[in-house]
Parts: C-alpha cells; sequence; structure tokens
C-alpha cells in the first residue's frame, strides 16, 4: 500500500493523503503517463469520496496537465471549448466526471470524451479501507487503537462514503461522552450510521 502526499488545509474533509490500492493503482499509473492517452485526454469517474478530486488535484500541480474536475456541474459546451483549447495546444486534459455511468447530450462532446482513455476507481479493499479508516482519524486527531480495524471494517459499509462516516460518528460519540474512542464507541457509531442492526457482522 503507497501514498501520495497532497497538503491541504486543515478543514478540507476526506482523507488528507491520496491511498494507492487495489481500487485506483491503475488510475495513478495512468495519470502519471498522460503521453499515451488517446488525444491526450482521460475521462476519470468513481464512487463518491473516493479521491477523485484529490487525484485530478495532484495531476495538475504536478504539471502534468489540466484538470477540469466536478465536470457534470459545468456547462458541457465550456467543456468542450476547452478540450479543443487544450489540443490547440497539445495539452493533457483531465475530466472528472463523477459516478458513471455520465451521460453527455452535447453529441461532439460525447464523441470526444467516448474517444478519450476511461479511468474508473473501484470500491477499496480489505488493505486500502484499512488504511483510509486511520488516515481519517488521524485527520481529525482522534486515536483509534491498533485492533480498531480488526473491529470495525468487517461491520462497517464497504465505500469510501461509509467509512468517512463511521469515523465521523466515532469521533463525534467520543466527544459527547468525554471517553476514548474503544469498543464501546466504536459499536455506538456503527449503530449511529448503519441502524441497530450491523450490515456485515454481528
Amino acid at each position: 500500500m503507497s501514498q501520495i502526499a497532497l497538503p491541504l488545509a486543515p478543514e478540507s474533509a476526506g482523507p488528507s493523503r491520496i491511498v494507492i490500492g487495489t481500487a485506483n493503482a491503475h488510475v495513478a499509473d495512468a495519470l502519471a503517463r498522460p503521453e499515451s492517452w488517446p488525444f491526450r485526454t482521460a475521462v476519470l469517474t468513481g464512487p463518491s469520496r473516493s479521491g477523485k478530486s484529490l487525484l485530478a488535484r495532484w495531476f495538475a500541480q504536478s504539471g502534468r496537465g489540466e484538470a477540469i474536475d466536478d465536470a457534470r456541474s459545468l456547462d458541457e459546451a465550456q467543456i468542450f471549448h476547452r478540450w479543443n483549447r487544450a489540443q490547440e495546444e497539445g495539452r493533457a486534459l483531465l475530466v472528472v466526471g463523477g459516478e458513471p455511468p455520465w451521460d453527455i447530450t452535447l453529441p461532439d462532446l460525447r464523441s470526444r470524451l467516448g474517444a478519450a482513455l476511461q479511468l474508473e476507481i473501484g470500491p477499496p479493499d480489505d488493505e486500502m479501507a484499512e488504511e483510509l479508516l486511520y488516515i481519517l482519524a488521524e485527520q481529525r486527531g482522534l486515536p483509534l487503537g491498533a485492533d480498531a480495524a480488526d473491529y470495525l471494517l468487517p461491520r462497517a459499509g464497504r465505500s469510501f462514503s461509509d467509512l468517512e462516516k463511521l469515523v465521523a460518528a466515532i469521533d463525534r460519540l467520543s466527544l459527547e461522552r468525554k471517553v476514548p474512542a474503544t469498543q464501546s464507541i466504536w459499536r455506538a457509531a456503527l449503530e449511529a450510521v448503519h441502524g441497530a442492526e450491523e450490515p456485515r457482522l454481528l
């Protein structure tokens, strides 16, 4: 398991570092080699909170090319003009399209992005989820014991957003009750996020 450091403001939500695992290793590898992209263009999609914006920021800050984050919120004609400009200037363009599928209505843009390299982030596996759990806790200044992952991950929902919600709930309950984040807090946080029935293991 590796990471890409990316300094963020303290109030930024989500991981402060990009965790590279089975879900996104192929994406990180492709972003490091934009010269191999068809028409020097790539479209990045993936689940909510999966680090798409972090990867786009790393790509742009590394000087490898231009990134259009949250492209679905932009006017499609504007994206098409930026694609044209990037082509004219010989610059790589990464377009972040949110969760798949992305239905593009402008025919010219749909054909251009359809011919681009398609990159999709998958769900985190156990190793990656554990790394994310501890990074999210560290960012909040929340001490989690070494056995936290063994207890929490088999019982937690397996998505990037689920892990964020779980760590936030642990932090909130620990502060409210003024007690360390141990197993009683972990269980209460699981119930707060998933309901009385833990979704994966009782």
